[in-house]
Protein backbone atom coordinates (compact mmCIF):
# COMPACT_ATOMS: atom_id res chain seq x y z
CA UNK A 1 0.00 0.00 0.00
CA UNK A 2 1.08 3.59 -0.57
CA UNK A 3 2.12 5.12 2.74
CA UNK A 4 0.65 8.51 3.53
CA UNK A 5 2.19 10.90 6.03
CA UNK A 6 -1.11 11.37 7.87
CA UNK A 7 -1.13 7.64 8.73
CA UNK A 8 2.37 7.73 10.22
CA UNK A 9 1.41 10.89 12.13
CA UNK A 10 -1.72 9.12 13.39
CA UNK A 11 0.35 6.19 14.71
CA UNK A 12 2.80 8.50 16.48
CA UNK A 13 0.05 10.68 17.98
CA UNK A 14 -1.92 7.65 19.19
CA UNK A 15 1.20 6.27 20.86
CA UNK A 16 1.63 9.63 22.59
CA UNK A 17 -1.96 9.40 23.88
CA UNK A 18 -1.26 5.92 25.26
CA UNK A 19 2.14 6.52 26.83
CA UNK A 20 2.01 10.16 27.93
CA UNK A 21 -1.72 10.72 28.49
CA UNK A 22 -2.32 7.22 29.92
CA UNK A 23 -5.18 6.42 27.54
CA UNK A 24 -6.16 2.81 26.84
CA UNK A 25 -5.04 1.62 23.41
CA UNK A 26 -8.45 0.38 22.25
CA UNK A 27 -10.16 3.62 23.24
CA UNK A 28 -7.45 5.78 21.67
CA UNK A 29 -7.79 3.90 18.38
CA UNK A 30 -11.60 3.99 18.53
CA UNK A 31 -11.47 7.77 18.97
CA UNK A 32 -8.98 8.10 16.11
CA UNK A 33 -11.18 6.13 13.72
CA UNK A 34 -14.23 8.22 14.62
CA UNK A 35 -12.23 11.36 13.82
CA UNK A 36 -11.19 9.85 10.46
CA UNK A 37 -14.40 8.19 9.36
CA UNK A 38 -13.43 8.37 5.67
CA UNK A 39 -10.39 6.11 6.08
CA UNK A 40 -10.64 2.85 4.20
CA UNK A 41 -10.13 -0.60 5.70
CA UNK A 42 -6.45 -0.78 4.62
CA UNK A 43 -5.63 2.53 6.29
CA UNK A 44 -7.39 1.48 9.49
CA UNK A 45 -5.65 -1.89 9.49
CA UNK A 46 -2.22 -0.29 9.01
CA UNK A 47 -2.72 2.13 11.91
CA UNK A 48 -4.25 -0.42 14.28
CA UNK A 49 -1.62 -3.07 13.59
CA UNK A 50 1.21 -0.54 13.91
CA UNK A 51 -0.06 0.87 17.20
CA UNK A 52 -0.72 -2.51 18.81
CA UNK A 53 2.57 -4.00 17.64
CA UNK A 54 4.55 -1.02 18.93
CA UNK A 55 2.68 -1.08 22.26
CA UNK A 56 3.30 -4.83 22.52
CA UNK A 57 7.03 -4.39 21.81
CA UNK A 58 7.48 -0.91 23.25
CA UNK A 59 10.55 -1.66 25.33
CA UNK A 60 12.43 -3.18 22.39
CA UNK A 61 11.46 -0.44 19.92
CA UNK A 62 12.10 2.42 22.34
CA UNK A 63 15.55 1.05 23.20
CA UNK A 64 16.32 0.76 19.49
CA UNK A 65 15.12 4.34 19.05
CA UNK A 66 17.11 5.37 22.14
CA UNK A 67 14.06 7.33 23.21
CA UNK A 68 10.81 6.62 25.05
CA UNK A 69 9.07 9.79 23.88
CA UNK A 70 10.03 10.33 20.23
CA UNK A 71 7.06 8.41 18.90
CA UNK A 72 7.69 9.35 15.27
CA UNK A 73 11.15 7.80 15.44
CA UNK A 74 9.84 4.78 17.36
CA UNK A 75 7.34 4.32 14.49
CA UNK A 76 10.22 4.56 12.02
CA UNK A 77 12.08 1.84 13.96
CA UNK A 78 8.98 -0.34 13.75
CA UNK A 79 8.92 0.17 9.97
CA UNK A 80 12.56 -0.89 9.73
CA UNK A 81 11.93 -4.07 11.74
CA UNK A 82 8.86 -4.88 9.62
CA UNK A 83 10.71 -4.27 6.35
CA UNK A 84 8.40 -1.44 5.26
CA UNK A 85 10.02 0.77 2.62
CA UNK A 86 10.44 4.40 3.61
CA UNK A 87 8.88 7.01 1.33
CA UNK A 88 11.20 9.78 0.19
CA UNK A 89 10.39 12.05 3.14
CA UNK A 90 12.76 14.41 4.85
CA UNK A 91 11.75 13.00 8.27
CA UNK A 92 13.32 9.63 7.37
CA UNK A 93 16.64 10.90 6.00
CA UNK A 94 18.46 10.41 9.30
CA UNK A 95 17.18 6.85 9.97
CA UNK A 96 20.09 4.35 9.85
CA UNK A 97 18.46 1.04 9.00
CA UNK A 98 21.62 -1.05 9.28
CA UNK A 99 22.43 0.33 12.74
CA UNK A 100 18.90 -0.41 13.97
CA UNK A 101 19.00 -4.00 12.69
CA UNK A 102 22.44 -4.63 14.22
CA UNK A 103 21.33 -3.19 17.55
CA UNK A 104 18.28 -5.41 17.50
CA UNK A 105 20.45 -8.53 17.28
CA UNK A 106 22.41 -7.36 20.33
CA UNK A 107 19.27 -6.66 22.38
CA UNK A 108 17.60 -9.99 21.61
CA UNK A 109 19.96 -11.83 23.99
CA UNK A 110 18.00 -10.34 26.92
CA UNK A 111 14.57 -11.96 26.84
CA UNK A 112 12.88 -9.28 28.95
CA UNK A 113 13.94 -6.70 26.33
CA UNK A 114 13.29 -8.98 23.36
CA UNK A 115 9.76 -9.70 24.60
CA UNK A 116 9.30 -6.16 25.97
CA UNK A 117 8.38 -6.47 29.64
CA UNK A 118 9.18 -4.01 32.43
CA UNK A 119 11.72 -5.41 34.89
CA UNK A 120 9.31 -5.44 37.84
CA UNK A 121 6.74 -7.52 35.92
CA UNK A 122 9.39 -9.96 34.70
CA UNK A 123 10.62 -10.43 38.26
CA UNK A 124 7.04 -10.90 39.55
CA UNK A 125 6.22 -13.43 36.85
CA UNK A 126 9.39 -15.38 37.60
CA UNK A 127 8.56 -15.38 41.32
CA UNK A 128 4.95 -16.45 40.77
CA UNK A 129 5.43 -19.11 38.08
CA UNK A 130 9.09 -20.03 38.12
CA UNK A 131 11.62 -19.04 35.46
CA UNK A 132 10.87 -21.71 32.85
CA UNK A 133 7.05 -21.41 32.90
CA UNK A 134 7.05 -17.62 33.11
CA UNK A 135 9.35 -17.28 30.08
CA UNK A 136 7.09 -19.63 28.11
CA UNK A 137 3.98 -17.62 29.03
CA UNK A 138 5.69 -14.25 28.53
CA UNK A 139 6.55 -15.23 24.95
CA UNK A 140 3.01 -16.51 24.34
CA UNK A 141 1.46 -13.30 25.74
CA UNK A 142 3.50 -11.17 23.38
CA UNK A 143 1.71 -12.59 20.34
CA UNK A 144 -1.42 -11.15 18.77
CA UNK A 145 -4.65 -12.50 20.24
CA UNK A 146 -6.91 -14.60 18.05
CA UNK A 147 -10.53 -13.61 17.47
CA UNK A 148 -12.94 -16.11 19.01
CA UNK A 149 -16.71 -16.06 18.54
CA UNK A 150 -19.47 -17.65 20.59
CA UNK A 151 -22.55 -18.85 18.73
CA UNK A 152 -25.67 -17.57 20.45
CA UNK A 153 -27.84 -20.68 20.63
CA UNK A 154 -30.82 -18.56 21.71
CA UNK A 155 -30.97 -17.16 18.18
CA UNK A 156 -29.46 -19.76 15.84
CA UNK A 157 -27.86 -23.18 15.43
CA UNK A 158 -24.27 -24.12 14.69
CA UNK A 159 -25.24 -25.26 11.21
CA UNK A 160 -26.98 -22.00 10.30
CA UNK A 161 -24.10 -20.00 11.78
CA UNK A 162 -21.52 -21.93 9.74
CA UNK A 163 -23.61 -21.56 6.57
CA UNK A 164 -23.96 -17.80 7.11
CA UNK A 165 -20.20 -17.33 7.50
CA UNK A 166 -19.57 -19.44 4.43
CA UNK A 167 -21.98 -17.22 2.51
CA UNK A 168 -20.06 -14.13 3.68
CA UNK A 169 -16.74 -15.82 2.71
CA UNK A 170 -15.40 -15.57 6.26
CA UNK A 171 -13.33 -18.62 7.21
CA UNK A 172 -13.87 -20.02 10.71
CA UNK A 173 -12.79 -23.15 12.58
CA UNK A 174 -14.60 -24.91 15.42
CA UNK A 175 -12.64 -24.96 18.68
CA UNK A 176 -12.56 -28.47 20.11
CA UNK A 177 -13.80 -28.96 23.65
CA UNK A 178 -15.78 -25.71 23.97
CA UNK A 179 -19.42 -26.07 23.03
CA UNK A 180 -20.10 -22.88 21.06
CA UNK A 181 -16.63 -21.49 20.26
CA UNK A 182 -15.31 -20.71 16.78
CA UNK A 183 -12.06 -18.98 15.77
CA UNK A 184 -11.60 -16.65 12.83
CA UNK A 185 -8.95 -17.97 10.44
CA UNK A 186 -8.14 -14.38 9.44
CA UNK A 187 -8.89 -11.23 11.44
CA UNK A 188 -12.04 -9.53 10.17
CA UNK A 189 -14.35 -6.75 11.32
CA UNK A 190 -17.28 -8.99 12.24
CA UNK A 191 -19.28 -6.25 13.97
CA UNK A 192 -20.65 -5.05 10.61
CA UNK A 193 -21.85 -8.55 9.79
CA UNK A 194 -25.68 -8.65 9.49
CA UNK A 195 -25.95 -11.77 11.64
CA UNK A 196 -24.06 -10.03 14.45
CA UNK A 197 -26.68 -7.29 14.41
CA UNK A 198 -29.29 -10.07 14.54
CA UNK A 199 -27.66 -11.45 17.71
CA UNK A 200 -26.34 -14.70 16.26
CA UNK A 201 -22.93 -14.46 17.92
CA UNK A 202 -20.73 -12.58 20.37
CA UNK A 203 -16.98 -11.98 20.32
CA UNK A 204 -15.81 -13.85 23.43
CA UNK A 205 -12.48 -15.54 24.09
CA UNK A 206 -12.35 -19.30 24.49
CA UNK A 207 -11.14 -19.07 28.09
CA UNK A 208 -13.97 -16.73 29.00
CA UNK A 209 -16.49 -19.16 27.50
CA UNK A 210 -14.99 -21.96 29.58
CA UNK A 211 -15.79 -20.07 32.79
CA UNK A 212 -19.52 -20.07 32.00
CA UNK A 213 -19.35 -23.76 31.16
CA UNK A 214 -17.40 -24.38 34.40
CA UNK A 215 -20.18 -22.61 36.34
CA UNK A 216 -22.56 -25.22 34.82
CA UNK A 217 -25.92 -23.58 35.58
CA UNK A 218 -29.13 -25.60 35.34
CA UNK A 219 -32.14 -24.04 33.65
CA UNK A 220 -33.98 -24.00 36.96
CA UNK A 221 -31.21 -22.13 38.81
CA UNK A 222 -31.00 -18.63 40.19
CA UNK A 223 -27.56 -17.49 39.05
CA UNK A 224 -25.82 -14.28 40.12
CA UNK A 225 -23.06 -12.84 37.94
CA UNK A 226 -21.82 -10.44 40.60
CA UNK A 227 -19.09 -8.62 38.66
CA UNK A 228 -20.94 -8.67 35.37
CA UNK A 229 -19.46 -5.65 33.60
CA UNK A 230 -20.92 -5.40 30.10
CA UNK A 231 -22.19 -8.94 30.45
CA UNK A 232 -20.28 -11.35 28.23
CA UNK A 233 -20.58 -14.17 30.74
CA UNK A 234 -24.14 -13.24 31.73
CA UNK A 235 -25.22 -13.61 28.09
CA UNK A 236 -23.46 -16.97 27.87
CA UNK A 237 -25.06 -18.18 31.11
CA UNK A 238 -28.49 -17.17 29.79
CA UNK A 239 -27.87 -19.17 26.61
CA UNK A 240 -26.71 -22.25 28.53
CA UNK A 241 -29.88 -21.98 30.64
CA UNK A 242 -32.01 -21.69 27.47
CA UNK A 243 -33.59 -18.46 28.76
CA UNK A 244 -35.00 -20.28 31.77
CA UNK A 245 -34.27 -19.81 35.45
CA UNK A 246 -32.93 -16.38 36.40
CA UNK A 247 -29.64 -14.53 35.90
CA UNK A 248 -29.02 -11.51 38.12
CA UNK A 249 -26.25 -9.38 36.61
CA UNK A 250 -24.66 -7.05 39.17
CA UNK A 251 -22.04 -4.35 38.80
CA UNK A 252 -20.92 -1.11 40.44
CA UNK A 253 -20.91 0.76 37.09
CA UNK A 254 -24.32 1.77 35.72
CA UNK A 255 -23.06 2.42 32.17
CA UNK A 256 -21.80 -1.17 31.91
CA UNK A 257 -25.19 -2.52 32.92
CA UNK A 258 -26.86 -0.29 30.31
CA UNK A 259 -24.58 -1.82 27.69
CA UNK A 260 -25.52 -5.28 29.00
CA UNK A 261 -29.22 -4.46 28.58
CA UNK A 262 -28.60 -3.50 24.93
CA UNK A 263 -26.60 -6.67 24.32
CA UNK A 264 -29.21 -8.84 26.03
CA UNK A 265 -31.95 -7.39 23.84
CA UNK A 266 -29.96 -8.10 20.69
CA UNK A 267 -29.15 -11.61 21.92
CA UNK A 268 -32.72 -12.40 22.90
CA UNK A 269 -31.64 -13.16 26.49
CA UNK A 270 -34.78 -12.48 28.51
CA UNK A 271 -33.94 -14.19 31.80
CA UNK A 272 -31.36 -11.53 32.75
CA UNK A 273 -32.13 -8.86 35.34
CA UNK A 274 -29.53 -6.14 35.97
CA UNK A 275 -28.96 -4.60 39.40
CA UNK A 276 -26.62 -1.76 40.25
CA UNK A 277 -24.53 -2.35 43.38
CA UNK A 278 -24.96 1.03 45.08
CA UNK A 279 -24.30 -0.17 48.61
CA UNK A 280 -24.38 -3.17 50.94
CA UNK A 281 -28.19 -3.31 50.71
CA UNK A 282 -28.03 -4.66 47.13
CA UNK A 283 -26.07 -7.69 48.31
CA UNK A 284 -28.17 -8.12 51.46
CA UNK A 285 -31.39 -8.40 49.44
CA UNK A 286 -29.90 -11.38 47.59
CA UNK A 287 -28.38 -13.07 50.65
CA UNK A 288 -28.83 -16.85 50.49
CA UNK A 289 -30.83 -16.63 47.24
CA UNK A 290 -28.46 -18.02 44.59
CA UNK A 291 -27.89 -21.58 43.42
CA UNK A 292 -24.75 -20.33 41.65
CA UNK A 293 -22.71 -17.17 42.20
CA UNK A 294 -20.03 -16.24 39.68
CA UNK A 295 -17.36 -13.85 40.97
CA UNK A 296 -15.28 -12.86 37.95
CA UNK A 297 -13.29 -10.41 40.04
CA UNK A 298 -11.07 -7.47 39.05
CA UNK A 299 -7.48 -8.62 38.63
CA UNK A 300 -4.08 -7.75 37.19
CA UNK A 301 -5.17 -8.94 33.74
CA UNK A 302 -1.87 -10.80 33.43
CA UNK A 303 -3.60 -13.53 31.43
CA UNK A 304 -4.96 -11.18 28.77
CA UNK A 305 -1.85 -9.22 27.82
CA UNK A 306 -2.20 -10.57 24.28
CA UNK A 307 -5.45 -8.63 24.04
CA UNK A 308 -4.47 -5.64 26.21
CA UNK A 309 -0.71 -5.17 25.72
CA UNK A 310 -0.78 -1.62 27.11
CA UNK A 311 -1.58 -3.10 30.54
CA UNK A 312 2.12 -4.05 30.80
CA UNK A 313 2.95 -0.36 30.99
CA UNK A 314 0.04 0.70 33.23
CA UNK A 315 0.32 -1.96 35.93
CA UNK A 316 2.58 -1.84 38.98
CA UNK A 317 3.24 -3.90 42.10
CA UNK A 318 1.20 -1.35 44.05
CA UNK A 319 -1.80 -1.68 41.72
CA UNK A 320 -1.72 -5.48 41.97
CA UNK A 321 -1.45 -5.32 45.78
CA UNK A 322 -4.57 -3.11 45.94
CA UNK A 323 -6.36 -5.40 43.52
CA UNK A 324 -5.69 -8.45 45.70
CA UNK A 325 -7.23 -6.68 48.69
CA UNK A 326 -10.29 -5.92 46.56
CA UNK A 327 -10.51 -9.59 45.52
CA UNK A 328 -10.54 -10.64 49.19
CA UNK A 329 -13.20 -8.05 49.98
CA UNK A 330 -15.47 -9.20 47.14
CA UNK A 331 -15.10 -12.86 48.12
CA UNK A 332 -15.94 -12.11 51.75
CA UNK A 333 -18.90 -9.81 51.08
CA UNK A 334 -20.50 -11.38 47.99
CA UNK A 335 -20.26 -15.05 49.01
CA UNK A 336 -23.26 -14.55 51.34
CA UNK A 337 -25.50 -14.64 48.25
CA UNK A 338 -24.82 -18.38 47.83
CA UNK A 339 -27.59 -20.42 49.42
CA UNK A 340 -26.77 -23.52 51.50
CA UNK A 341 -26.03 -26.33 49.05
CA UNK A 342 -25.24 -23.79 46.32
CA UNK A 343 -22.00 -23.11 44.45
CA UNK A 344 -19.51 -20.27 44.20
CA UNK A 345 -17.23 -19.84 41.19
CA UNK A 346 -14.26 -17.53 41.69
CA UNK A 347 -12.50 -16.52 38.47
CA UNK A 348 -9.86 -14.12 37.19
CA UNK A 349 -8.09 -13.35 33.94
CA UNK A 350 -4.78 -13.61 35.80
CA UNK A 351 -2.18 -16.38 35.65
CA UNK A 352 -0.59 -15.43 39.00
CA UNK A 353 -1.27 -17.95 41.82
CA UNK A 354 -1.34 -15.11 44.38
CA UNK A 355 -4.54 -13.83 42.73
CA UNK A 356 -5.96 -17.29 42.16
CA UNK A 357 -5.57 -20.43 44.28
CA UNK A 358 -3.95 -18.48 47.12
CA UNK A 359 -6.96 -16.15 47.33
CA UNK A 360 -9.31 -19.13 47.42
CA UNK A 361 -7.30 -20.79 50.21
CA UNK A 362 -7.26 -17.55 52.20
CA UNK A 363 -11.04 -17.27 51.86
CA UNK A 364 -11.58 -20.87 52.97
CA UNK A 365 -9.56 -20.40 56.18
CA UNK A 366 -12.09 -17.85 57.45
CA UNK A 367 -15.21 -19.31 55.80
CA UNK A 368 -15.50 -22.93 56.98
CA UNK A 369 -19.03 -23.28 55.56
CA UNK A 370 -17.48 -23.37 52.08
CA UNK A 371 -15.67 -26.38 50.64
CA UNK A 372 -13.20 -26.48 47.74
CA UNK A 373 -14.31 -28.77 44.89
CA UNK A 374 -11.96 -28.16 41.94
CA UNK A 375 -10.12 -25.51 39.99
CA UNK A 376 -8.71 -24.99 36.51
CA UNK A 377 -6.02 -22.77 35.01
CA UNK A 378 -5.88 -21.86 31.33
CA UNK A 379 -2.50 -20.51 30.22
CA UNK A 380 -1.82 -18.18 27.27
CA UNK A 381 0.53 -20.81 25.81
CA UNK A 382 -2.59 -22.99 25.35
CA UNK A 383 -3.44 -20.60 22.50
CA UNK A 384 -6.01 -18.25 24.00
CA UNK A 385 -6.28 -15.86 26.95
CA UNK A 386 -5.20 -16.94 30.43
CA UNK A 387 -7.88 -17.56 33.06
CA UNK A 388 -8.32 -19.17 36.46
CA UNK A 389 -11.54 -20.63 37.87
CA UNK A 390 -12.33 -22.38 41.15
CA UNK A 391 -15.54 -24.09 42.23
CA UNK A 392 -16.58 -24.00 45.89
CA UNK A 393 -19.76 -25.30 47.46
CA UNK A 394 -21.57 -23.95 50.49
CA UNK A 395 -22.41 -26.80 52.80
CA UNK A 396 -26.04 -27.32 53.78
Amino acid sequence: MKLHKNLVNAVAETLQDIFTKNKYADRAIEKLFKQNAKWGSRDRRFVAEAVYDIVRNYRLYSELAQSQKNFWFITAVWMVIKGIEFPDWQEFKHVDKNFILKQKEKLLVDLRVAESYPDWLWELGTKELGKELWEKEAIAMNKQASVVLRVNTLKTTHQKFEEAFKEFSIAITKITGIADAYELVKRENVFKNPVFKDGWFEVQDAGSQMISEFTAPKNTDVVIDACAGAGGKSLHLAAIMKNKGKVFSLDIEAFKLEELKRRAKRAGAFNIETRLIDGAETIKKLEGKADKVLLDVPCSGSGVLKRNPDAKWKLSNEVIARTKLLQQKILAEYSVMVKPGGSLVYSTCSIFPSENREQVELFLTSNPSFKFVKDKTILPSDGYDGFYMALLTRMS
